[in-house]
């Protein structure tokens, strides 16, 4: 997980910008909105960008940065736990 490229993603762009970012990659295989593309490949970036979302959409609804972070950490650790 990018910690630097989720943090610049969810300073910079809204949840519907950052899904646009996510339909873009989905039909070109790269993000074309200008400051939209963290690195790696395209499943890299995908992931990134869901991240971002996801972080930006706590952010929203009240939660500092870093707390929205960590929000997402507790909610991957927990999903992978689950097997």
């Amino acid at each position: 997980m990018n910690i630097k490229e989720i943090k610049e993603l969810s300073m910079k762009f809204t949840p519907q910008q950052i899904e646009q970012c996510i339909n873009e990659t989905l039909q070109n295989g790269k993000p074309l909105t200008e400051g939209c593309n963290p690195s790696g490949d395209i499943l890299e970036v995908l992931n990134t960008l869901a991240k971002a979302q996801t972080v930006r959409e706590l952010m929203d609804k009240g939660m500092s940065q870093i707390e929205a972070i960590r929000e997402l950490a507790r909610r991957i650790r927990e999903i992978q736990s689950v097997k």
